[in-house]
């Protein structure tokens, strides 16, 4: 990929990240880091708008002490050298009093402050707020629009008009009240903005599974500009417990100048976010589908709807199409993403004092939450659910009631192992020492991929376990069975692993990354390998009692049984695939990777380790079963 590839469509158009997730902020160094690696990748923009740093959103009046200034000054530095524009963000509307001149005063002192910092873009935000005004307000302005527009405009003139985004409070088609097209706010927010303003906005949802072009242009004509797009796809801070690896999706290339830019709300952990800006950036970069009609490049991954909120789908007219040369594909794109993420996975990168915090107790499998808590990109709803691949509508089976089976009464404060914690209270992420340039850049040592592995599958001709072989268990499969050593705690807390000291055997391939992206794909959306383990799960479980049926034919009923104990051993085998997996990644050098991932992963290996358990308990129990009705029978 071209560095720092000017988009052929349109010269200003924005492209980029934008840190607006609520949680942990990212750390002064991570961003010195995105700020490389999106040059790399030919990204051009950064929004700092983290919702829990303290001075952004919850003491947006207080200005900068000498040592916060300093940290932002190096920020904003480093990413003009690598030719980002840095666009600095306030999020002053929980509390402030539009008419009040003083408060305006010192909105305009604050961004006043950052840009003596060397900033030249700015952005105020006033999304997740409530839509009222207070009373002093009232008596000053006809509408909330109304006062927000003047404090904006105000602004943006103080600062002398430069690179300015706006973020209204209806920012998506499902908060415009009553519709877009008729919303007084957005009709008021477009005709009142100085047209130098740009206007963020996110789609037809908080996340928004797909964005189609005629959407685009309904907002277009109602703000009288081409809206920036707020992107949150693969945001993940409203669910802890899901991570989002897959690829950019969803978004026509034709979008692109009907846009005035992108910028990707993305996940809460740095380490999770090459694949999703290395194929946002291949989207920007990739040939527009000239078409009459809202397209979007074929991706043959298996989808799943997860409905965000209660609203119905208003977006689902952006029909799939056959790939078309040059154009942006979605599977290819991730394929690219894949080999050159191997590379980080093998730089030696320590954790920058993040800890993960283990019980001093580990249990000899992991942990798994009730049913109630698995909310994994792996859990499914109570009910049945169907997806569909192509015109085919397969099963998603209902797993939930088969734990509770299997979990029994577990305390209502169980939790996994380890997972990441949110707090309520705001942090400030420019307190603390920068890393020096030459640190950032000694970390970013090349190493060579790895050649693919194929995971083999059981094949026809292969031996078929006997019921007891197949049940047998073994004393030495502890890894296997996802067991780890009580000094795990001590593994983790190291800086670095050593890359000389790892064996080719140990090493992550390509087939791995898929399998981990797989486990962890999208909001809407489960990787092609992650459905299968469900639709062999649910096969397992529904077919089950074929293993006691009464064998009229005694032939057809052996291939049955057979079927049955095949497939539940091709399930174990993809089951071993994922805990062999996350042993290698557990080796990677990159410890912030590492840290990043691993909670997701244990919590998906416990998931998994419980349906295995479940399915082999499936076998003995009908075996059994059949044993105890035969003894009965001849008694009798």
């Amino acid at each position: 990929m071209k560095e720092s590839q000017n988009n052929a469509l349109n010269g200003n158009f924005l492209c980029g990240v934008v840190e607006g997730f609520y949680g942990r902020p990212w750390t002064a160094d991570q961003r010195k880091l995105l700020f490389k690696r999106m040059n790399k990748f030919g990204l051009n923009t950064y929004l700092y708008a983290p919702k829990d740093d303290a001075k952004h959103r919850a003491f947006w009046r207080d200005l900068y002490s000498v040592e916060e200034a300093e940290n932002l000054t190096s920020l904003i530095t480093a990413a003009e050298s690598c030719g980002i524009t840095f666009i600095y963000a306030l999020s002053p509307g929980l509390d402030l009093t539009f008419s009040s001149s003083k408060e305006v005063s010192c909105l305009k002192r604050k961004l006043q402050q950052v840009a003596t910092f060397g900033c030249k873009a700015f952005s105020l935000l006033f999304d997740d707020i409530e839509p009222e005004m207070n009373e002093a307000d009232k008596e000053v302005f006809q509408s909330f629009a109304h006062a927000q527009v003047s404090v904006t405009n105000e602004t943006f003139q103080h600062l002398n008009q430069p690179v300015f985004l706006f973020c209204p409070t209806e920012y998506c088609a499902s908060r415009a009240v009553p519709n877009v097209k008729d919303s007084g706010y957005l009709n008021t927010i477009g005709a009142k903005l100085l047209p130098g303003v740009q206007i963020l906005w996110t789609g037809p949802k908080v996340v928004s599974k797909k964005i189609s072009i005629q959407s685009i242009q309904d907002i277009s004509k109602v703000l009288h500009r081409s809206p920036v797009l707020w992107d949150n796809y693969h945001a993940n801070d409203y669910d802890q417990k899901r991570i989002f690896l897959g690829p950019y999706d969803g978004r026509s290339t034709q979008l692109i100048p009907q846009l005035g830019g992108v910028l990707s709300n993305p996940n809460c952990e740095y380490e999770a976010n090459f694949i999703a800006l290395h194929t946002l950036a291949q989207w920007s970069q990739s040939k527009p589908i000239e078409s009459s009609k809202d397209t979007v490049a074929e991706n043959d991954s298996i989808t799943s709807d997860i409905r965000l909120e209660t609203e119905i789908d208003d977006d689902d007219d952006v029909d799939a199409v056959s790939p078309v040369p040059g154009a942006y594909q979605p599977k290819l794109a991730l394929n690219v993403a894949i080999r050159d993420w191997m590379e980080e996975f093998y730089r030696q990168r320590t954790a920058d004092n993040r800890t993960v915090s283990l019980h001093k107790i580990v249990p000899p499998c992991p942990g798994v939450p009730s049913a109630s808590q698995i909310t994994t990109c792996m859990s499914v709803t109570p009910t049945t659910t169907s997806t569909t691949v192509g015109a085919k509508t397969l099963i998603v089976p209902p797993i939930s009631a088969i734990t509770n089976q299997i979990v029994g009464d577990m305390p209502a404060n169980f939790d996994s192992y380890i997972q990441p914690s949110m707090s309520n209270q705001p942090v400030n992420s420019l307190l603390g020492p920068p890393c020096a340039d030459a640190d950032i850049d000694s970390i970013e040592s090349d190493t060579d991929s790895k050649e693919p592995m194929e995971c083999v599958p059981t094949t026809d001709n292969e031996d078929i376990k006997t019921d007891n072989e197949y049940f047998k268990e073994e004393k030495d499969t502890d890894s296997d069975q996802m067991q780890i050593d009580t000094d795990d705690a001590d593994k983790l807390s190291e800086a670095s692993v050593g890359n000389s000291g790892i064996k080719s055997e140990d090493r992550l391939t390509h087939e791995d990354i898929q399998l981990l992206v797989d486990l962890f794909y999208l909001p809407f959306e489960h990787g092609s390998k992650g459905i299968h383990l469900l639709q062999e799960f649910y096969w397992l479980k529904t077919n089950a009692n074929i293993v006691t049926e009464n064998r009229k034919n005694q032939e057809q009923s052996n291939e049955k049984i057979s079927e049955w104990f095949s497939r539940a051993t091709a399930f174990e085998n993809t089951v071993k695939d994922v805990g062999r997996m996350a042993d290698r990644l557990f080796k990677i050098p990159n410890r912030a990777l590492l840290y990043d991932l691993h909670p997701y992963l244990w919590d998906m290996r416990g998931i998994l380790s419980l349906l295995n358990s479940f399915v082999k308990w499936l076998g003995i129990y009908y075996i059994q079963r059949a044993k105890n009705l035969l003894c009965l029978y001849l008694v009798v």
